[in-house]
């Protein structure tokens, strides 16, 4: 999926940009998976040593109550980040490795705004995680 660009989220509505905050942007939009805080903090210290795991949460947290940011808990303890987007997608997680895979389906759509207006609401929202082990080929 696309992922817009955060720094551009956070300037359009008008947040201050410290240095740390736009290293912060910027590992969280080349993100092709969803890290928490501790992997975005190591990535951000891989850029900019200077950057303390107290920044990281902090402007973690800005971003999500700006809603750049949207919040994942996968049953794994952890929180874990992806930028929102305007692109519905759902999530396939791998509880062995902790992989997330993101997916849109049709026909899974179309089958929940069903379901819901056969008892009697509109669908406003939703989000759909599976969790799965990889199926093992025969040798």
């Amino acid at each position: 999926m696309d992922h817009p660009n955060i720094e551009d989220l956070c300037l359009e509505k008008g947040m201050r940009m410290t240095d740390q905050r736009r290293i912060i942007a910027k590992v969280l939009s080349e993100a092709d998976d969803h890290p928490d805080v501790e992997e975005v903090y190591r990535r951000s210290t891989a850029i900019d040593s200077g950057i303390s795991i107290a920044t990281v949460y902090r402007t973690v947290r800005l971003f999500e109550e700006a809603g750049i940011l949207e919040r994942h808990d996968f049953r794994d303890g952890r929180s874990r980040y992806e930028p929102v987007s305007d692109e519905h997608h759902d999530h396939l997680i791998n509880v062995e490795s902790g992989e997330v895979l993101e997916f849109h389906n049709d026909e899974i759509e179309k089958l929940q705004e069903e379901i819901a207006r056969k008892l009697g609401y509109k669908l406003v929202d939703h989000r759909m995680e599976l969790y799965g082990v990889p199926i093992k080929k025969a040798e």
